[in-house]
């Protein structure tokens, strides 16, 4: 059995990639209200959770030491590559960062960010003139920003689950949608008949095709 390098205890690296994608996200999300600082708290601490076990501490390969073993004789469990544990549930074989769910992965994470900025911008505008967003991705559904960050995740999960992540997931999912719900009544407050044209004709999450194409 080869036994490669450990792959933990890197902390500097659970450093600097929890801080990059977090500025990353921070320099399209650009919190500035209470509720924008819960949101994007909530993204950083999936972040930072999920690169501690990435480079610091594989807690979840830990807890599942023995069951992997038994299962994945010759396995080892301190390399980096075990630590894509869908690849080694799903029997995958090669390297697998170029298998197909981390290469799905990649999707997710790029189309979340740049969903991200592109709902950034038309929110910045029209917060700066005291409008209703309605354009861009706001034309598509309501709140393109929480999408991006669920994808965000998703990606990460498909290349690197844990047990802690797994947790938060949907936990993040209920706290997205409670946000959303808040932030509509405020919509519906300050824009009345307005936003509930806008609202009857976009939906919340998930884009309607057949309603556009009709």
């Amino acid at each position: 059995m080869n036994q490669d390098p450990a792959a933990y205890g890197l902390w500097s690296l659970v450093v600097f990639n929890s801080a990059i994608f977090i500025m990353f996200a921070y320099s399209f999300f650009k919190p500035a209200t209470a509720r924008d600082w819960r949101t994007f708290s909530a993204f950083s601490a999936f972040i930072v959770a999920l690169f501690v076990e990435m480079y610091g501490f594989p807690l979840t390969i830990y807890l599942f030491s023995g069951w992997l073993q038994t299962r994945y004789p010759g396995l080892d469990l301190l390399s980096h590559n075990t630590g894509h544990l869908w690849s080694t549930l799903l029997g995958e074989k090669g390297d697998p960062h170029f298998g197909p769910l981390h290469i799905a992965s990649y999707v997710f994470l790029g189309f979340g960010f740049y969903l991200l900025s592109s709902a950034w911008k038309v929110l910045y505008e029209a917060q700066r003139q005291n409008v209703l967003a309605v354009t861009g991705p706001y034309a598509r559904i309501r709140h393109p920003q929480y999408v991006a960050f669920v994808l965000i995740m998703l990606g990460f999960l498909l290349q690197w689950p844990t047990l802690l992540t797994l947790a938060m997931f949907p936990i993040l999912l209920l706290m997205y949608a409670r946000l959303a719900i808040t932030e509509e009544a405020q919509m519906r407050k300050q824009f009345g008949a307005e936003f509930e044209t806008y609202a009857a004709h976009t939906p919340r999450f998930l884009p309607s095709w057949r309603r556009r194409s009709a």
